[in-house]
């Protein structure tokens, strides 16, 4: 398949990200070693397997959150946000996208929208040149909102918040190797460069090794639980990246520029699926979550329903079509507060707008109940800035 470049001028700028788009990849070049060539969007639905969001071309305006000013980046050095060899890579609630180089502790923050970039210093990211396994290769966004990050050897895991606009990162501690393991340790998991992480709707972790093996992260006590390997794949083929897509399966890609595969967690067993071919991929993201309901853009007509989930303009729809009397719908932060509640009484009959105005961006859990308050609906929504 050919890659069409966008024009200069979106290269420079970046381009609008609207809804359609589902799974954000990080390509490099087709040479035997990792160098970046782009972040871009993939949307297996319609085929369209090339916008090109950022590349190595861009032109970025890049501002130090330390500093708190524009700077002008050394390029000579492996410290900039277009450096040859990046391998992390995640799609942020706020549409926008975090990623972090080799060989450097700093983290990038992309608009999407606008093409500008975050400069995020931190001192808790222990990456040494000389030691591969300290370097981050598995970035995921966690169903809580924040952005989390494991080093290669499987040893740190890391959380990157925001609030206001400003980024906290967090040493989350070591993962620890669950007994039932046996001779597939974690910390034995993968030799060299490689791997990616999904995220669930409970906020735990899978990790793919490089080799296809997959490990279960469990955020409440950081346990690392050995679930068996990928089944399926081709001889050889090395998991470099890994994203839920909107069935839920996990869709993975290789750095070798092999094709695109789907596993199914329940089983990890792998099927070919249409993609792009030849593309080098280091590493992949999605707006998705593993065992979370369907997030569809347009209401069902038969069953209680909120769209959309992934709201930019402070309301979503309600839909009830076979309910009587009054629905209460409230909403929930993450914490488990209620900050918001509203009684509505037209959701059987046509979609009810529920206003958000009063709500920070952030991840929230919207329970719908019924006349008898009887809970009928829970879904997640992330409000965007």
């Amino acid at each position: 398949m050919k890659k069409h470049l966008l024009p200069l001028f979106l290269l420079c700028t970046g381009s609008l990200l609207t809804a359609q788009q589902d799974i954000f990849a990080l390509t490099g070049k087709d040479t035997p070693n990792i160098v970046f060539n782009d972040f871009r969007s993939l949307n297996f639905n319609s085929g369209n397997f090339d916008q090109i969001i950022f590349s190595d071309q861009s032109n970025p305006s890049v501002y130090s959150q330390t500093l708190q000013k524009q700077i002008n980046e050394d390029r000579a050095s492996v410290h900039h946000s277009q450096t040859m060899q990046i391998a992390g890579l995640a799609y942020a609630s706020s549409g926008d996208l975090v990623y972090t180089p080799l060989f450097s502790s700093n983290i990038y923050v992309l608009n999407t929208a606008s093409g500008k970039i975050k400069l995020v210093e931190n001192q808790v990211i222990k990456t040494t040149s000389c030691d591969i396994g300290s370097h981050i290769t598995r970035m995921a966004a966690g169903y809580d909102g924040n952005i989390y990050t494991l080093n290669n050897r499987g040893s740190q895991l890391i959380r990157i918040s925001s609030k206001n606009g400003e980024y906290t990162v967090t040493d989350l501690g070591a993962l620890k190797n669950d007994p039932s393991n046996g001779n597939n340790r974690f910390d034995l998991m993968n030799i060299g460069y490689g791997g990616d992480m999904i995220a669930d709707a409970e906020n735990n972790f899978y990790v793919f090794s490089a080799s296809g093996n997959v490990f279960k992260i469990f955020t409440a006590d950081l346990n690392a639980q050995f679930l068996g390997k990928v089944n399926g794949l081709p001889e050889n083929y090395t998991v470099n990246g890994a994203a839920v897509n909107e069935a839920g399966n996990v869709l993975i890609a290789s750095a070798k520029g092999q094709s695109f595969y789907e596993v199914n967690l329940k089983d990890l067993s792998a099927k070919l699926t249409e993609g792009p071919q030849n593309m080098h991929v280091y590493d992949l993201a999605s707006r998705y979550f593993a065992n979370d309901r369907k997030m569809p853009n347009v209401a069902v007509s038969n069953e209680v329903n909120i769209y959309p989930t992934n709201i930019k303009e402070k309301f979503f729809n309600l839909t009830a079509p076979n309910t009587k009397g009054a629905l209460s719908v409230e909403v929930y932060d993450f914490s488990g507060k209620r900050v918001m509640q509203k009684e509505v009484t037209n959701a059987a009959r046509t979609a009810a707008k529920i206003e958000l105005s009063n709500l920070n961006s952030g991840v929230f859990v919207v329970t719908v109940k019924d006349e008898a308050k009887n809970i009928i609906l829970t879904k997640k929504i992330i409000i965007s800035e």
